[in-house]
């Protein structure tokens, strides 16, 4: 007997929010999400700027909004939160999920913004794996958060860190404060640290992955973008990220962060445990890679090679700022003018980025 179920769907831009809205009712949302809580839509600004596969979609933004409250969850607030590399005031715009909080009439919050979300100490349950070596002084995470209902609203995509970024990534942003990037050498431990959080602190978890267009290759930002036309949900943050990974071309299991999750029962991993509904995916295969750019060289040299050693002095200091504006000038005044905006403009010649320029 399966043991989580994903549904996945072939769309197109004509009817690509019904589509959600079909897909979502698929995978169950009303089971795992519960009635009158207030429902937090956590999307995502990988970049501040448009680029196809980084961010969230305006349709799937949409979708999700139509699908809740279509299943009766009627009580949704956007929570964004902030990086070292993105202004998600810049992002909600170019991305044009302000037209989709207009339109429907949903409130944002910030979780860096004091007025907006307040943070406490929180001591987990669980056994964590990483967490508590990162912060001796306590785990603190956003009071606003308990007791609520939270979809994810990843992409389909690649990440250099993580082999693939999805539902479990996604939590990353809004859980952690700005000083998540201590985590970045036990990464994968973290992730799992925080999926168990969200099952103590949420009333419930979902997740619907938009793939109209994928990313392969040093994401989260510096993709080749790929039109694969398919979009996901779940209420497994573990098994879509596992279906995710697999039809990316990646063994899921080999991927750290999943196979610890499976192991702590937090999700299902193994493919085989997994009901895929909706399409046949067995023979889908992208062959997707997830390569390098500047900036993922020398992360690397810091966070995983002998040079390690030097994360505290580096990164846990004022000095981290160096690096800060290093990762900020290279994204985004060397990559995106010189290539990513001509990708972006490419893109935007398909169906889906003439989809885009219609919101």
């Amino acid at each position: 007997m399966k043991s989580a179920k994903v549904a996945v769907l072939k769309t197109k831009p004509e009817s690509v929010v019904e589509d959600y809205i079909k897909l979502s009712r698929m995978a169950g949302i009303g089971e795992f999400l519960q009635k009158g809580k207030t429902t937090i839509l956590k999307d995502n600004i990988s970049w501040h700027f448009p680029f196809p596969s980084a961010n969230t979609t305006p349709w799937q933004l949409e979708g999700c909004v139509r699908a809740l409250r279509e299943e009766g969850f009627v009580d949704l607030i956007d929570v964004h939160n902030n990086t070292v590399v993105t202004n998600p005031y810049k992002g909600e715009q170019l991305n044009k999920f302000d037209v989709i909080y207009k339109k429907y009439n949903i409130p944002v919050k910030y979780n860096f913004k004091k007025q907006d979300i307040n943070w406490i100490r929180y001591e987990p349950k669980g056994k964590m794996l990483a967490l508590p070596h990162i912060f001796p002084e306590g785990i603190n995470i956003p009071e606003f958060f308990i007791g609520k209902n939270i979809v994810h609203l990843p992409t389909v995509k690649t990440h250099i860190y993580t082999t693939m970024t999805g539902a479990m990534k996604n939590a990353f942003g809004g859980l952690l404060n700005t000083r998540r990037h201590y985590t970045h050498s036990v990464i994968h431990e973290t992730l799992v640290d925080l999926l168990m959080i969200q099952k103590e602190i949420h009333s419930g978890l979902f997740c619907m992955m938009d793939g109209t267009t994928c990313g392969s290759g040093p994401g989260p930002r510096t993709m080749k973008p790929v039109q694969k036309d398919i979009i996901m949900a779940s209420g497994d943050m573990v098994a879509i990220d596992a279906v995710s990974a697999k039809i990316m071309g990646f063994e899921p299991m080999d991927i750290p962060f999943i196979r610890l999750a499976h192991e702590k029962k937090l999700g299902v991993g193994v493919m085989d445990q997994i009901e895929i509904i909706g399409e046949d995916i067995s023979s889908w295969n992208f062959n997707f890679n997830v390569g390098d750019n500047m900036a993922s060289l020398a992360g690397d040299l810091f966070w995983f090679s002998p040079l390690k050693v030097f994360q505290k002095l580096f990164f846990h200091t004022p000095l981290v700022y160096l690096f800060v504006f290093a990762s900020y000038f290279y994204h985004d005044f060397l990559w995106y003018p010189f290539k990513g905006q001509r990708i972006f403009d490419q893109w935007l010649k398909t169906d889906w980025g003439r989809l885009f320029e219609k919101y």
